[in-house]
């Protein structure tokens, strides 16, 4: 799917598809580039959240951006959603640190370690804004839980982009772990920097996500098989 969603991206940004075209269908893209059609739809639906094409009913894909600015995650932006993370979800890991229960530490546990057997990334998606829910449980406020669960559905979105085109998930594991220790030792400090580093990580993988697709012989010559 990333070969795929590269070489459809390089032809959009160096212009083979102008603003305003339509996409080959999906039937014909399946045959030139020789894929199977879940793939393809992937690779389409990952070119939509990057802001490059919308997908219309009954019409088709159409181009509405050259390049990759800022993706979207259903009601938002990654830049508004990493802002409001930042300045909630920092601050909410040190309270959690201090609040936290017994209870509230045998549920993030529980859901790290089902988190770190998981290999279906669906699965895995949903349990990562269970666990983010969680750390907001332990801080012991409820307005900070319903912040979380008013961005959830953008979470999730996210995480599977990330997961998907980033490959993030082991990763998240380890940082998850981290924020988790920090929780069980009681150190404040240490639970904020948990959380600061897993969104430094989140915001660079997205980053370099976004940079402009590298051309080179293999996406020139449509995707490897």
């Amino acid at each position: 799917m990333e070969a795929v969603l590269a070489h459809l991206r390089n032809a959009i940004e160096r212009g083979e598809y102008a603003i305003g075209d339509k996409l080959p269908s999906e039937a014909e893209l399946c045959r030139t580039l020789e894929i199977s059609l879940p793939v393809l739809r992937e690779a389409l639906r990952a070119l939509q959240t990057m802001g490059l094409t919308v997908s219309k009913t009954g019409k088709g894909t159409f181009v509405v951006a050259n390049a990759v600015e800022d993706p979207t995650f259903g009601d938002y932006a990654a830049s508004d959603l990493l802002e409001v993370r930042r300045h909630v979800e920092i601050p909410v890991a040190g309270y959690a640190a201090l609040r936290r229960t017994p209870e509230n530490l045998d549920h993030l546990a529980h859901l790290l370690d089902r988190m770190e057997r998981e290999t279906d990334t669906t699965a895995w998606v949903a349990m990562d804004t269970l666990f983010h829910l969680a750390v907001a449980e332990a801080a012991q406020n409820p307005v900070f839980r319903r912040v979380i669960e008013e961005i959830r559905d953008a979470l999730a979105r996210q995480s599977a982009f990330l997961n998907e085109l980033g490959g993030r998930r082991e990763q998240s594991n380890r940082e998850h772990r981290a924020i988790v220790e920090a929780l069980i030792d009681g150190s404040e400090l240490d639970a904020t920097d948990a959380m600061a580093h897993h969104l430094d990580r989140v915001e660079t993988t997205l980053t370099d996500i976004v940079r402009p697709a590298r051309t080179d012989s293999t996406t020139e010559g449509g995707p490897e098989a």
